[in-house]
């Protein structure tokens, strides 16, 4: 009997506007949550261009930094013709293991045999001592981090080529 192969890997898409994304994707918390707050960005391929079918999904402890509570952390939204995506959530506490607040991250994209995966920091937070941050090289850093603005925090994922977003292997 001869042996059979591995089945080659598929793409991820462009499949990702049928049944994934659903209509309260995006609001990890509904609107009037105390602390609410809207984290968007575009998607750039490795040209510069503009992803506008992949799929962005976040999650997150809850304010105490803490996971299984019945805050339901997890927040999924599509790009759209723009690379445009946006999540409404609240901050995400301290985790206990010496983590500052951050948002993890999967991006799924159209030619991506894997997600890639990456983390979103608060600026606005002390960082200092989070294991995951400081073992990026420091000139990379910033590629992670957000600043609070009038429309809320942006977080732009460069998949690929000057200013790349900074992604980890798990």
């Amino acid at each position: 009997m001869t042996p059979l192969g591995t089945t080659p890997s598929q793409t991820v898409g462009p499949y990702l506007a049928i049944g994934l994304p659903w209509p309260d994707g995006p609001e990890v918390v509904p609107e009037g949550t105390p602390g609410r707050i809207r984290i968007h960005g575009r998607v750039f391929d490795g040209a510069g261009e503009v992803v506008p079918d992949a799929m962005i999904e976040t999650w997150q402890a809850d304010p105490d930094g803490r996971f299984g509570t019945d805050f339901r952390g997890f927040g999924r939204c599509p790009t759209g013709e723009e690379g445009e995506w946006e999540i409404f959530t609240v901050k995400p506490g301290r985790i206990g293991d010496g983590q500052a607040p951050h948002i993890d991250v999967n991006m799924f994209a159209r030619g991506m045999l894997n997600r890639c995966v990456t983390r979103i920091y608060f600026a606005d937070e002390d960082n200092r001592g989070d294991p995951v941050l400081e073992s990026v090289p420091e000139a990379r850093r910033g590629t992670l981090l957000v600043e609070p603005g009038e429309d809320g925090y942006r977080f732009d994922v460069r998949l690929q080529g000057e200013g790349e977003t900074v992604f980890f292997a798990i």
